[in-house]
This record gives C-alpha cells, sequence and structure tokens, in this order.
C-alpha cells in the first residue's frame, strides 16, 4: 500500500555524550523527523511511503535523499532548490528522561513549500495520508500547503490520519496553535492524540472525552495514546475500549515513540485490521522504539513486530 506523507526531514546532529547541548563537542549525524520516522517504520513492515518534500541542495539534502533509498522511500515528490537551505536540528544526550533539542529549521527550504507545489503534484496510486502537526507549524506557507493538500486528497476520497504531534516553540502562540491542529483534525478519518496534547487540544481530560471531542468534529476513528499505560480507541460506530500497554525493560529514549505508534496504527488500519489492533500494534511499536537510542533506527521488522506482541514486552538490548 502506497502512504504519502509531508513534511520536513532534516539532518539531525546527536551529542555523544551526556549533558548540555552548548557543552557538547561530538556529535553523531543522521535523519530526523517525525514523518520520516513514520515512513522508515511503513518501509520496514513491506509498505510503500512516499514523500513530498523540498530539499537545498546541500549535503544535508543530499544525506537525506540517500537515507530515503536506503529505506526503500519512494522520493518520486521530492524536490530541490538552490535557494534555501535544508533544515537541521541538535539533540542532546541524556541518561533520563527527554534529551535538549534545538531547531535550526526557519527560513529553510521545507518551509517555502506552498499550495502552487501542491497543485503539481501526481497522486494517482495513493491509498493512504498522514499528516502530523509539525510542518503545518513551520511556516504560513507550508500550513497553505497542508491544507491544499488535504483538500485534494479528501477529494479523491484517500483516507487520512492527523498526529497532532505538538511543537509549541513552532506556533506564535497556543491558541494560534490549538484552531489550527484542530481544523486540521477535521479533515481525517483516524486521529492520533496523546493524552497530554488531547486535554490542551480539546479542553478535556479524560481520554473518551477527547474521542468524542474529535468525533463530534467528523473523525471516525480515535486512538488517544496513554504513554504506558496503553492506549484507548474508540469508532463512531461504537466500538471502543483499551489496549494495554507493553512493557519495556529499558526505556533509552522516548524520542519517536509517538511516530512509532503512527506507524503502528496506520499500517494496522491499510491491512485492514480492527481499530483495536491499530491500538495494540502502534503499542507495541511505541515500546519498541523506546528501547533505543536514535529516533527511527529501532523500528521493528514485521518479524520483529511480531515477537513483542506475542511476548507482551520488549527486553533490554
Amino acid at each position: 500500500m502506497k502512504v504519502l506523507l509531508i513534511g520536513e526531514p532534516m539532518g539531525r546532529f546527536m551529542a555523544e555524550e551526556p549533558g548540555p547541548l552548548y557543552k557538547a563537542h561530538r556529535f553523531i549525524s543522521s535523519i530526523a523527523g517525525a514523518e520520516y520516522n513514520v515512513a522508515v517504520g511503513l518501509s520496514r513492515l513491506g509498505h510503500t511511503p512516499v514523500y513530498c518534500t523540498r530539499l537545498g541542495e546541500d549535503p544535508i539534502g543530499r544525506q537525506i535523499l540517500d537515507g530515503m533509498a536506503e529505506n526503500h522511500i519512494d522520493t518520486g515528490l521530492v524536490s530541490r532548490t538552490n535557494e534555501q537551505p535544508t533544515g537541521l536540528m541538535l539533540k542532546g544526550s541524556t541518561q533520563e528522561g527527554d534529551p535538549e533539542i534545538a531547531y535550526y529549521r526557519q527560513g529553510s527550504s521545507a518551509s517555502k513549500m506552498a499550495p502552487r507545489d501542491v497543485d503539481r503534484l501526481d497522486l494517482s496510486g495513493i491509498d493512504w495520508l498522514h499528516v502530523t502537526g509539525i510542518f503545518p507549524a513551520v511556516s504560513d506557507s507550508a500550513m497553505s500547503a497542508t491544507v491544499r493538500l488535504l483538500d485534494r486528497v479528501s477529494a479523491l476520497g484517500i483516507p487520512i490520519s492527523f498526529d497532532p504531534n505538538l511543537r509549541p516553540q513552532l506556533w506564535p502562540d497556543e491558541r494560534t496553535m490549538v484552531s489550527a491542529l484542530n481544523r486540521l483534525a477535521g479533515y481525517a478519518q483516524v486521529v492520533l492524540p496523546g493524552i497530554g496534547e488531547g486535554k490542551l487540544l480539546t479542553g478535556h481530560g479524560h481520554e473518551r472525552d477527547i474521542a468524542a471531542y474529535y468525533h463530534s468534529g467528523g473523525a471516525p476513528s480515535v486512538i488517544v495514546k496513554l504513554g504506558g499505560d496503553g492506549a484507548y480507541y474508540s469508532a463512531n460506530s461504537g466500538d471502543s475500549g483499551y489496549a494495554p500497554g507493553i512493557e519495556v525493560e529499558r526505556i533509552v529514549d522516548t524520542v519517536g515513540a509517538g511516530d512509532g505508534f503512527a506507524v503502528g496504527a496506520i499500517s494496522a488500519l491499510i491491512e485492514g485490521l480492527p481499530l483495536s489492533e491499530a491500538a495494540r500494534r502502534g503499542n507495541a511499536i511505541g515500546a519498541i522504539q523506546i528501547s533505543h537510542k536514535s529516533d527511527n533506527e529501532g523500528l521493528p521488522t514485521r518479524e520483529e513486530l511480531k515477537a513483542v506482541l506475542a511476548a507482551g514486552k520488549v527486553c533490554a538490548r
């Protein structure tokens, strides 16, 4: 199945030693970006991710293209430019908790994407669209491009999933963020908020109320991520319940957990599995990802996923 993603992949430079970023002297280079992580995960499960973005004609852009090729990500909708650079980020190293992150993406090549770029896209053969709340926050034109793509895909009857993936530092203020993300969620057949995100976006603190909020906005299916407690799934047909969390013997890095969850949920749904199995698979891949230090290298093959689902836990590496 072909899954389209629109976003901004970035060069990632991760500090080798724990401590504040400003004191780091050695970094490991790789590729970051929520949509890129999802694309890698879907590819490893045997699906065909199609990435829509704009890269600079620079070494980081070249590295990202090579990474996409290595991970069998379709780059037919990737454009290049000499006018702006590819975005990048610095990621700190930590032995516990969330790592420090610094973005350098303002004015990047991807941030300059506009509706006219979306109008030129050939969407034939696309089976699913996955959108996050990150790329629309990068710039006004990125927001407009995202909305244009959602309009085009909706008109074609292609299913859409939406992960709010809050990045408050990218928005001018909280009110703008909440309004924009809820507007985007209105396009989706499947909405994937975390419990904290859902509380901020809907004003409701309980997962059932968060799901009801998005059902009222038109989403047929909602899965609310509950961290280590698993996930709550709800369909407007009345099917709802809890998928228990997967035990993780050693948590290494929480970055990428939500992207791993999206991989599990989307892959299950495009394979025709029920919403309960989408939540269960999302829990499993999220758990696998947080047992690895990187954002996407730990995403599993189908065989690795099957083993974790059978065991009900992720063993320490």
